[in-house]
């Protein structure tokens, strides 16, 4: 039987003909990623949170996506704004914080994506580097105007990250933020290994569920690899 993963959405301006108006949009590679990987896809655009509607979201998917997009509200982990920071989405923050709390409780498999680890990270009380070239130096994990910066990242042994993808490898990187504070009930499963900034965190682990997986890269952006979305899949199953 096709399984149904729910893939979060942005909700930003999207011109289409003579129409510009806000709408719920997701880059393809996404969606593409998932149906190669063998699933059906549901996009599930940001709404008010009611405990009514997340579960009857949740009930109607058999695995969790989420994914990239703007940062998360420096204010939801107690910190004033970096000026870097994008400006805040309220609604899409609170919508993802919901579903990931609720999916974690229900053992719903479940894949971060860049945005999506540190959304999870702060919805369980961790924090974030707001701007990574502050305290590594440099820009190598965003180059900006859309282009992807490679990366190398190695897995710690024993991970659900390293069953997944081996030891190390290469990744497509696109963020200016990473996990600082690493919330209760997540292990660190990857990290950065290049230069003098080794260490930052590029990957973690939920503990408590059988399949809870999030990453700082963009898996998407490598289509030739499917092997974090055919894990999300297979535990969806």
């Amino acid at each position: 039987m096709t399984v149904a993963i729910g893939v979060t959405t942005y909700l930003e301006p999207v011109v289409m003909g003579l129409w510009n108006r806000p709408g719920s949009m997701l880059p393809r590679v996404y969606s593409d990623c998932v149906l190669a990987a063998g699933a059906a896809v549901m996009t599930l655009p940001p709404q008010p949170p009611t405990d009514d509607v997340v579960h009857r979201v949740l009930d109607g998917i058999d695995g969790l996506m989420l994914t990239g997009g703007k940062d998360v509200d420096a204010t939801l982990y107690g910190q004033e704004p970096h000026p870097e920071n994008d400006a805040p989405r309220p609604d899409r923050d609170a919508w993802e914080i919901a579903l990931v709390r609720a999916a974690i409780e229900r053992d719903l498999p479940l894949l971060g994506i860049c945005r999506g680890l540190q959304v999870l990270n702060v919805a369980l009380g961790g924090t974030l580097i707001q701007h990574l070239p502050d305290v590594i130096g440099s820009n190598r994990y965003s180059y900006g105007n859309a282009e992807f910066a490679d990366n190398p990242v190695i897995t710690v042994p024993g991970s659900r990250a390293a069953e997944i993808l081996g030891e190390g490898l290469t990744v497509k990187s696109y963020h200016h933020q990473a996990l600082d504070l690493v919330a209760e009930g997540l292990t660190v499963s990857a990290r950065g290994v290049d230069g003098s900034d080794d260490g930052i965190v590029q990957a973690v682990d939920i503990d408590s569920m059988t399949f809870g997986v999030a990453v700082q890269w963009h898996p998407e952006e490598s289509p030739d690899d499917l092997r974090l979305f055919q894990a999300l899949v297979e535990a969806a199953r």
